[in-house]
């Protein structure tokens, strides 16, 4: 593997901004320091001027292999991501077939080692009845167990409260959860269907898949997890109640529920279904501006701790459909961190939380081992941004293989300039090196 001396380079990192270079060598970062400047390697990186951060790691994606490749590939979707400078990704299990046994979720990591250019881990996916599988599950190695609560995933909504008593009481890994009431929806849906039929405006989307639905089933996991001692990650917050169930007050190594951001929940409202329609119709939905603007400032707050993508592309043919058939995603781990950038040029948040609400703290969460930070010793996940470079999100640019994006024609203020994955250059100024794949990303159990 070639060696890699980055120089000059603003580092975010730990809380803090340095001006320092970093020598990579054999995929781990040797050296920090003011004047590396002599040290000898393969490649050099003239970063002055530009800003060094630790690779995102995104703990919530959908790549759609297998079953589903249509709409993106392992390796589409994790190329996607490297652009944007996500390194790490951890994948979902509603795939076809659906990742609920040792063996089918083993056949994911095996295609990722051959195709993936980022670092991967994937989740072990629960059903009503699946328990005995789950506890064959190595958590050492795989990121955490995914149930859906209020998803159209067949078997996988754990609707029977017996297997759900069951898996949280049983399961001693981090689940993370998707948590609205299918009951809540099915009637909800039933109403505008009798106004509507089929043809249901989407800026409905959010009274169907409402409030109430959010926050129903996230105050019962909670609960349950408390009840069970369960280590429990709620997904993609999408409502201000929903805050209440969390706390801010101890240390993140020390909670047992966390809840993860998602990017187009602080980015949109309720008012963009006027000119996006359906190309932001998420499952759980894109709601008010004050339910915004309350994630978002939970985010600075720490009651909620990490930001993710949802990454969940669809084609637009599909999304073209009348709202009972477009289906509920939307690519976004090319722009995740760049859409972040906006919002420290707006003012909104520093560089050094961004670095902690995209690594640091993904990182500390899932105990991953030896990533998430700029640090001697660990993996070189790193990846390199020029905070004043325009450029405008196109047709032309975007790398999901469903070829659309919900910031097309948005102007973004920074852009990725170089990612290394593992040790490896794998994206410099818009190329690509794909001889190196990304690794298996392991977990840590008493850190």
């Amino acid at each position: 593997m070639k060696s890699i001396l980055i120089t000059g380079a603003n580092i975010v990192n730990d809380g803090r901004i340095s001006q320092e270079d970093v020598l990579v060598k054999n995929g781990r970062i040797e050296k920090i320091g003011a004047n590396l400047g002599g040290e000898s390697a393969d490649i050099h990186i003239d970063a002055k001027g530009k800003y060094l951060f630790p690779g995102v790691i995104d703990d919530q994606v959908h790549f759609r292999e297998p079953g589903l490749t249509h709409k993106g590939e392992i390796y589409t979707e994790a190329k996607s991501g490297i652009a944007g400078g996500t390194t790490t990704y951890m994948e979902m299990p509603n795939t076809v077939p659906q990742a609920v046994t040792v063996d089918l979720l083993e056949e994911k990591y095996a295609r990722a080692k051959e195709v993936s250019l980022a670092n991967y881990s994937f989740f072990m996916g629960a059903t009503n009845d699946n328990l005995d599988e789950i506890l064959k599950v190595d958590f050492g190695k795989v990121c955490g167990l995914k149930i859906f609560q209020g998803s159209s995933t067949g078997n996988m909504v754990v609707d029977n409260i017996e297997s759900l008593e069951g898996i949280f009481r049983e399961c001693k890994a981090l689940i993370a959860i998707h948590s609205e009431n299918d009951h809540i929806i099915a009637s909800n849906l039933a109403e505008f269907k009798a106004i509507y039929g089929d043809d249901i405006p989407v800026k409905y989307h959010p009274k169907i898949r409402s409030e109430e639905a959010c926050y129903d089933a996230s105050s019962r996991a909670v609960a349950m997890a408390k009840k069970h001692g369960t280590r429990l990650h709620i997904l993609h917050i999408s409502t201000a109640k929903e805050l209440e169930l969390f706390d801010n007050s101890i240390p993140l190594e020390e909670k047992k529920i966390t809840a993860e951001a998602c990017i187009h929940h602080m980015w949109f409202s309720e008012e963009d279904y006027l000119t996006k329609g359906n190309l932001i119709k998420w499952n759980p939905a894109v709601k008010k501006a004050t339910d915004r603007d309350a994630i978002f400032q939970a985010v600075l707050d720490d009651k909620i701790d990490v930001i993710a993508t949802d990454h969940a592309p669809h084609t637009l043919e599909e999304k073209a459909q009348v709202y009972t058939k477009a289906p509920s995603g939307g690519p976004l781990n090319q722009h995740s961190l760049v859409a972040m950038l906006d919002f420290y040029h707006k003012g909104k948040i520093s560089l050094e939380r961004i670095a902690e609400k995209m690594s640091h703290s993904v990182a500390r969460l899932f105990r991953i081992d030896d990533r998430g930070y700029i640090r001697e010793g660990y993996f070189a996940d790193l990846v390199l941004v020029d905070l004043n470079s325009p450029w405008t999100v196109s047709k032309e640019n975007i790398l999901a293989k469903c070829g659309w994006s919900p910031f097309e024609g948005h102007e973004f203020k920074s852009k990725v300039t170089h990612t290394i994955v593992s040790g490896h250059l794998a994206y410099a100024d818009g190329k690509f090196n794909e001889e190196k794949k990304g690794e298996r990303i392991t977990f840590s159990r008493n850190s």
